[in-house]
């Protein structure tokens, strides 16, 4: 695209003049989208591995902290919270804050939940969540722990937000690997991640294990850890695979549903109960899996089931497919797991963002970066502890050899015009303009080595 530069057209006046660069539209349109997608990655969709928290989900636990919104307090609208950290940090509308905090308070999508949510937060079976004012929120104790407990000791750094108005946490001082514990998923430009949950106690032995002896096989590793642990059960199928899948970062898992045969007793018909569902399934998947099953059954695929129901509650899944008598139950089970999505594939992808860019991360890799963030964050607590200490045994120390010398301070006190006189002569033994009984005093009130520890 090439232009005229520097040229002064006929109704501007003499000191404006064009300013016209020639261009290549591709180069623009090239810079212009990877500087959206990195704002996408950093800022809105990927964990960052320190902490396993995307942008949102960090604002919303500080600002729920800033609210006072803790455990042990009452609970708050979640229009409020929501209000609240659209306005100081997150300024991207205030559905993507909810849909957020809904997610964090689901234990059927977290291995462990950041939030404790108050009425109506969906179900497992895809019923939605309230609207926000109809809804209240506090942070649950699992939050206020492992992501809040440092950090007004001066452990992260604090940036500008938006516009600069307020100030917010980098990031949390983490002390577990939260990006482990509760996985996470997310689609970024031209990227995705999608991490599962793990068991709360064996990611804590596993990382034990790690800090002991960083050079630790991964498969020795995995006997710790086991695999992924879905919050909704389910069996994993092909566990040959997770050596690779944890070595690499990436792979397919493949889990089934937990069906168990029941007899029926008397002229009761015999049932498969399902109790445990794939990951996959949790929300409208159960819906559609009823359906599924149901059509298959219409289309002569499924003869053997009878009827269907779903007894699924907040005790937990219990979906019950009655037989016809004379069933084969196996069999019905076996088609079960080809012809619908009671095996289904969870595809892993442990991306999240490493040293300010995105990464595919293996366990050790993800252990690695979760020991040299505890080692930043307590050589940083320590220090910072370690300067108040020092500070206050040095002001303690000066109160004792104050106390040693009270006759003197009293002395100094009422000889001086002013506090800043008192100080100076506390603090670096100047005696002008002071007065004092006795030349000795004054003598005395010279020493600066006497007084530098009352500073």
């Amino acid at each position: 695209m090439a232009a005229r530069a520097n040229k002064q057209t006929n109704n501007e006046p003499e000191h404006i003049q064009e300013q016209i660069t020639d261009v290549e539209y591709s180069d623009v349109m090239k810079k212009s989208y990877i500087d959206y997608s990195m704002s996408v990655i950093i800022a809105r969709a990927l964990p960052d591995i320190r902490d396993g928290l995307k942008p949102v989900q960090r604002r919303i636990i500080y600002d729920m902290s800033e609210l006072g919104t803790f455990s042990d307090k009452p609970y708050k609208k979640s229009a409020r919270i929501t209000g609240d950290t659209m306005g100081k940090y997150h300024p991207h509308g205030d559905m993507s804050i909810y849909d957020a905090l809904v997610v964090m308070s689901q234990d059927f999508k977290k291995g462990r939940k950041l939030v404790d949510g108050h009425g109506n937060f969906g179900s497992i079976e895809g019923d939605g969540a309230a609207a926000q004012r109809y809804t209240e929120a506090r942070l649950d104790s699992f939050s206020e722990d492992v992501f809040l407990s440092d950090l007004k000791e001066d452990v992260v750094d604090f940036i500008p937000n938006y516009d600069e108005s307020e100030k917010e946490p980098e990031i949390l001082p983490c002390k577990l690997p939260n990006f482990l514990i509760n996985g996470s998923e997310g689609i970024a430009v031209g990227m995705a991640t999608n991490t599962p949950p793990h068991n709360i106690s064996d990611v804590v032995d596993t990382s034990i294990c790690f800090l002991n002896n960083p050079d630790t096989s991964n498969n020795d590793l995995l006997e710790i850890l086991h695999g992924p642990d879905f919050p909704t059960g389910g069996i994993i199928v092909n566990k040959k695979d997770l050596e690779e899948i944890y070595a690499t970062g990436a792979g397919k898992i493949r889990i089934r549903g937990k069906v168990k045969f029941e007899q029926g007793k008397g002229s009761g018909k015999d049932k498969l109960v399902i109790t445990e569902i794939p990951y996959t399934m949790a929300g409208d998947g159960i819906s559609k899996f009823l359906q599924s099953v149901a059509q298959l059954a219409e289309d002569g695929v499924l003869p053997e089931i009878a009827d269907i129901e779903d007894q699924t509650s907040k005790d937990g899944i219990r979906i019950v497919l009655e037989l016809k008598k004379g069933s084969d139950y196996q069999y019905a089970e076996n088609v079960l797991y080809k012809k619908t999505r009671l095996e289904d594939t969870f595809g892993v992808n442990m991306l999240a963002v490493h040293d300010g860019r995105p990464e595919v991360m293996g366990l050790k890799g993800i252990l690695s970066a979760y020991a040299k963030f505890q080692y930043e964050i307590n050589t940083r607590k320590y220090h910072n502890l370690l300067a108040k200490t020092e500070k206050r045994i040095e002001i303690l120390e000066g109160l004792i050899k104050a106390t040693d010398e009270i006759d003197l301070v009293i002395e100094i006190l009422r000889g001086s015009k002013s506090v800043k006189q008192t100080k100076e002569c506390l603090i670096s033994g100047s005696t002008d303009k002071i007065t004092f009984k006795t030349k000795i005093s004054e003598k005395k009130s010279k020493i600066t080595a006497f007084y530098t520890c009352t500073g």
